[in-house]
């Protein structure tokens, strides 16, 4: 195997390069290490920019410079990531190499700029001043830019499916047991509601993600030192605040990472429905009520040329147990620090990506899945006719509204732990004290009927 090139995809030691890269490609812009780079180039050459601002420091940047100086992030490219890489790996540009990936982004832009700027760029910050808001510059995107929309796909899907078989009756089931039947868009349109109310959450963590700018312990104090008489947590505020983050006022050298917890706990809230969604899916197919469009050329099993297996919920199942576990781990970990600091984060922070990479493989199987899935109707109608006991909670609940105290006992008598068909019903109601017309109400009854609002409740699914 030695004559693979690295870079191929069948040398990834990891699947989300290998096997599932066309499915991570979108989140590379935002969860790859040259991404980290540019991110990081981003937060220096704006910091340099506000410190330009400054009234008490001597920096003096015009607006064609300004412009130059957003170039190096903004036409951030491959040979710039190459070249970062060089200066903390090898040493280039007449700098020894580093063993500092941040400190490696700062002799890069010396590299870019006059030799009377350099003493500005990284002015009294720490390492993790900036590595703080460039891993939030990248995770907001993230989401908001490749997760949302993905999410938005499964939840289109969903509603469609609610909204085209809002009246398909179909048996529920309580226990693993027959219960009250219900319509297959009905169930659509509970996944689909409870998709929109997490994702919700996503996004307003998302848009909650806060930025530190406070120097080595939290105290601004080399910032102080030089310059004493600048309001430097109404600087880091403006900053941070510029930077499209919220701002995190009181920190020790690393930013508590509270509100990524957040964000990872909302995107766990998101994996579980869907999860959830993927289990029943497949035992909706496992139970026929769900058929699914054959892929021409696609094989099934090795063995058994019949199959069509449910595999993209199948792999997506695999996708979100594997990212929940990630994103616990995560939301636990990038919340503790020993005393002021330690880098213990540092490379747990690095696989953010892969969290985000497991999310986005499964929210695209589940889509897939959805878009595969054809109900049959037939099956649901027949099973709902071998089940006729289910129509039970109607009888006892009309009788309880009939006045008839025993209601209940009697039709337990009847059904609980029996074989039961419609007639042995209408024999029931034969001998029932009531009304004709209650007597009729009762034999109109049948399982496929007994729905509720259900269809009603479908047409609620989100647009």
């Amino acid at each position: 195997m030695t004559d693979l090139p690295r870079s191929d995809p069948l040398a990834a030691v990891s699947p989300l390069d290998g096997r599932y890269a066309r499915y991570t490609e979108p989140l590379v812009p935002y969860a790859s290490e040259s991404a980290l780079m540019r991110a990081r180039v981003r937060v220096e050459v704006e910091y340099l920019l506000a410190l330009a601002d400054l009234d008490a420091t001597p920096v003096a940047v015009d607006g064609t410079e300004r412009e130059s100086l957003r170039d190096c992030y903004q036409d951030f490219d491959a040979d710039d990531a190459r070249l970062i890489k060089r200066l903390e790996t090898e040493g280039a540009a007449g700098y020894s190499a580093t063993n500092h990936d941040v400190k490696a982004v700062e002799y890069f832009l010396r590299t870019e700029t006059r030799a009377s700027l350099h003493p500005w760029i990284h002015f009294g910050l720490t390492s993790e001043d900036v590595n703080n808001l460039a891993h939030r510059l990248l995770l907001e995107p993230a989401v908001e830019e490749v997760l949302l929309p993905a999410l938005a796909g499964v939840r289109d899907e969903l509603t469609t499916l609610a909204r085209d078989y809002r009246d398909t009756p179909m048996l529920a089931r309580t226990h693993g047991q027959p219960a009250t039947p219900t319509t297959f868009g009905k169930e659509m349109a509970v996944v689909a509601a409870r998709l929109g109310r997490t994702m919700g959450r996503v996004r307003e963590a998302a848009d909650s993600l806060s930025g530190k700018l406070a120097g080595a312990s939290g105290t601004y104090a080399a910032h102080d030192a030089a310059y004493p008489d600048v309001d430097w947590p109404a600087f880091s505020r403006e900053f941070v605040t510029g930077l499209g983050l919220d701002h995190t006022p009181l920190a020790t050298q690393v930013n508590p990472c509270d509100d990524i917890a957040t964000l990872f706990d909302a995107l766990r809230g998101v994996n579980n429905v869907l999860r959830d969604l993927d289990l029943d899916a497949w035992l909706y197919v496992s139970d026929r009520y769900l058929g699914q469009r054959a892929v021409a050329g696609e094989t099934g099993s090795s063995t058994m040329p019949h199959k069509v297996n449910p595999i993209d919920f199948e792999n997506s199942e695999g996708n979100l147990s594997k990212a929940n576990a990630d994103l616990t781990f995560l939301a636990d970990y990038v919340t503790t620090s020993r005393l002021q600091r330690d880098l213990s984060d540092s490379t747990v922070k690095r696989n953010m990506g892969a969290a985000l990479g497991h999310c986005l493989i499964a929210y695209r199987k589940t889509e897939a899945g959805l878009e595969k899935v054809v109900p049959n109707e037939q099956v649901m109608r027949e099973e709902l006719e071998a089940t006729p006991e289910v129509i039970g909670e109607a009888v006892q609940t009309i009788l309880r509204r009939e006045g008839d105290t025993e209601a209940y006992e009697r039709v337990k008598e009847l059904t609980r732990g029996e074989r039961v068909t419609i007639e042995d019903f209408r024999d029931l109601f034969e001998d029932l004290d009531v009304d004709a017309s209650v007597r009729e109400e009762l034999r109109a009854l049948t399982p496929a009927t007994y729905t509720g609002v259900a269809a009603t409740l479908a047409d609620s699914a989100p647009e």
